[in-house]
């Protein structure tokens, strides 16, 4: 792992605790919920797609699942609107608006309806002159928008950062944080600063922080296993949704995708057609045991931790004195290849035993075990969580983690 990717880390963790010291409530655990774009992306044409075009049909149809087929019970809270909602202008009064043909009721009446099914909604700006489809931005027009997000009680904002001068990011941010700080309303602030600023300043993006919880929301990715893989080694990782359930992806990879996610705290934001997914990518995405180890009380982010004959591990602190462990196979040919668990780095909280509890690829309560062997399918992933089985190693992991800062 390159020294960018610690510190692009180290943005997201900082962000997330100090957001979590403002103590709203908001942002405690990684946001669980579903997003229109890397699905249906920027689709207005409601005339030839009424199924899949960006209107308040859409929502209210994913609402309804939601509420029905247990997404909601699972920890999945919002829904959440991206780009290309708006009209082409603003009112006369200097205000957004929905666009008056794909949502006749506006906002509002969609705020209601989403509520209704003991759901939250989210919805997207930008933080320059324009979105970046297009649309009408939030530059000049900050606490107009932050008021008007407040007045159709909207929950989460999804605030991008197309059409704007690198310089004058960090004020746009911090002045739409502030917006929202004084509206009155909690709303959970899910920031792409770090994501537009990391390639020019790499500077550290903490102040956005300060007034709004906010939380690190990444930009849109090429649903398939390259466009993930990509992100996921690339120099500054963006938490992009899960797109679990679409094209592109194999059932290995749709579970190397949740168990990472998971392991990374990142947003289980999920892009893809609740409406007719599949029971394999319902089952893997309303898994209880993977939503656990994202949202566990801890709040320690996951890291990679070793590299071993094309198979990373990754690692996260988890309550109770125990450890999340991810080993990703990195090949995409051949057949399942065997790793030894002795060769990930937190096996040495073993004195010699660990309980293991193997949670993916199919779930076994494997016991008390000197060592254990995991089969891993091409780009597949085993996610399993250890504890040592000694009462007086509770306590180690998380000292060891706080310690340790040299990263492989």
């Amino acid at each position: 792992m390159s020294l960018t990717t610690v510190v692009w880390m180290l943005v997201v963790v900082g962000l997330w605790n100090r957001a979590r010291a403002l103590d709203n409530g908001l942002a405690r655990t990684p946001t669980m919920g579903w997003l229109h774009w890397e699905r249906f992306m920027c689709n207005t044409d409601c005339d030839a797609d009424p199924d899949t075009c960006i209107s308040e049909r859409l929502y209210m149809q994913i609402a309804d699942v939601m509420a029905a087929e247990g997404w909601r019970e699972a920890g999945y809270q919002y829904v959440c609107i991206d780009d290309c909602w708006m009209d082409q202008s603003r009112d006369a009064g200097g205000r957004l608006q929905a666009d008056p043909r794909r949502f006749p009721g506006g906002i509002k009446k969609l705020a209601d309806y989403v509520h209704s099914k003991g759901l939250k909604l989210g919805i997207y700006a930008d933080v320059g002159r324009t979105t970046c489809a297009g649309y009408p931005g939030s530059l000049a027009h900050y606490d107009t928008d932050a008021q008007t997000f407040v007045e159709w009680e909207v929950d989460l904002l999804k605030f991008d950062g197309c059409s704007m001068d690198a310089t004058l990011l960090e004020e746009g941010y911090v002045n739409m944080s502030k917006a929202l700080n004084r509206s009155g309303r909690p709303i959970l602030y899910s920031c792409e600063w770090p994501l537009y600023e990391w390639p020019t300043q790499k500077r550290r993006a903490t102040s956005g922080a300060t007034s709004q919880t906010s939380t690190i929301h990444g930009a849109a990715s090429n649903p398939s296993w390259t466009g993930l893989f990509r992100t996921r080694t690339s120099s500054s990782p963006q938490p992009v949704p899960l797109v679990i359930g679409n094209f592109g992806l194999s059932r290995d990879q749709q579970e190397s995708q949740m168990a990472l996610w998971a392991i990374m705290a990142a947003p289980l934001l999920m892009s893809n057609d609740l409406r007719s997914i599949c029971g394999h990518s319902k089952e893997l995405l309303q898994n209880r045991h993977i939503i656990a180890i994202s949202q566990d009380e801890l709040g320690k982010q996951g890291r990679h931790t070793a590299k071993v004959n094309h198979f990373e591990v990754w690692e996260r602190p988890v309550s109770n004195g125990r450890l999340a462990i991810a080993v990703l196979n990195t090949l995409e040919i051949g057949g399942p290849r065997g790793f030894s668990l002795q060769a990930a780095p937190g096996w040495k909280m073993c004195s010699p035993l660990c309980n293991v509890t193997q949670i993916l690829p199919q779930y076994e309560e494997v016991g008390v075990r000197m060592g254990h062997r995991v089969s891993v399918n091409p780009s597949g992933t085993a996610l399993l969580v250890i504890t040592s089985s000694s009462s007086h190693d509770k306590t180690f992991l998380q000292m060891e983690w706080s310690e340790k800062q040299t990263l492989l």
